[in-house]
């Protein structure tokens, strides 16, 4: 079974997910297997994370920002590709650092994710975007 899923962005930021989808899953009718999620872009990724505290999602993308700033920080002048402004680049590291798929064990048609574990679109462009995420259930 294999679906896409759209999302639009207001830009950086962790986009919870996680009711989409179970709701898939129970359309489905899904049993026992592994969900594969992969992001279809190479400027944001794929996390799961708590989300209990909405202050672990603040602070991961501040702790983003201090190891990747912007590429008109002084520390990132020797960045070559700028053209497409000062997130673009900075984004695609923090892309190379983060998982851009998941991989999740399903039981009796539900994520085999903990208490405080949610599915998350991490944007690291600053503008808004749509974002496509493709799941493969087998």
């Amino acid at each position: 079974m294999q679906t896409d899923f759209f999302f639009p962005t207001r830009g950086e930021g962790c986009y919870a997910f996680t009711r989409e989808v179970v709701g898939w899953l129970n359309e489905t009718g899904a049993g026992d297997g592994l969900l594969t999620l992969f992001v279809r872009h190479t400027s944001c990724s794929l996390l799961i994370q708590e989300n209990a505290d909405p202050d672990v999602q603040t602070d991961l993308l501040g702790y983003l920002d201090r190891l990747v700033p912007p590429a008109d920080h002084s520390s990132m002048s020797w960045l070559r590709h700028t053209d497409e402004g000062p997130d673009d680049m900075p984004a695609h590291i923090k892309a190379a650092l983060l998982p851009v798929s998941l991989s999740i064990p399903v039981r009796q048609g539900r994520m085999m994710l903990g208490n405080w574990q949610g599915i998350y679109l991490v944007e690291h462009r600053r503008a808004p975007h749509r974002r496509q995420v493709a799941a493969h259930f087998a």
